[in-house]
């Protein structure tokens, strides 16, 4: 996706807070700028969903869970995108949960299709591979 140069004025305290950001996360201002202004352009169209730090870098969450929107759709996907059974299974959330991961698979569908397939193409070897220090001792 192309960029456009823009200017605004940020008001200071909010340069700093930035500034702040970007210095925790390894990142220059401008590329942290960018991405907290892209997560809250997808939070506002999609209430409900929040971004936090994981294991694996920043993600779409729904709000109040530690669920990654991802992990919902691979379960809606796995019950033939029957909501009432997708309800059964996270029984514990409510309907505004379930569906604003819907919401979110539905403005953003290749970034939840891409972190699915990426979530099926591990397999034990490139476990083993990738995590050697988890495959027991050979003593």
């Amino acid at each position: 996706m192309g960029s456009t140069q823009k200017s605004m004025r940020i008001p200071e305290k909010m340069i700093k807070e930035i500034q702040a950001i970007a210095r925790e996360s390894g990142k220059d201002f401008s590329a942290m700028t960018k991405e907290l202004l892209e997560e809250a352009v997808k939070m506002h169209s999609c209430p409900g969903i929040v971004f936090s730090e994981g294991v694996s870098g920043k993600k779409a969450r729904v709000a109040g869970t530690g669920l990654e929107v991802w992990e919902v759709i691979a379960n809606y996907k796995s019950v033939a995108e029957n909501f009432e059974r997708l309800k059964a299974t996270y029984h514990w959330l409510n309907e505004l949960q379930l569906r604003a991961a819907l919401g979110y698979y539905r403005a953003y569908p290749d970034e939840i299709e891409t972190l699915i397939s990426r979530n099926e193409s591990w397999t034990a070897d490139s476990i083993r591979k990738r995590f050697p220090f988890l495959a027991g001792s050979s003593s």
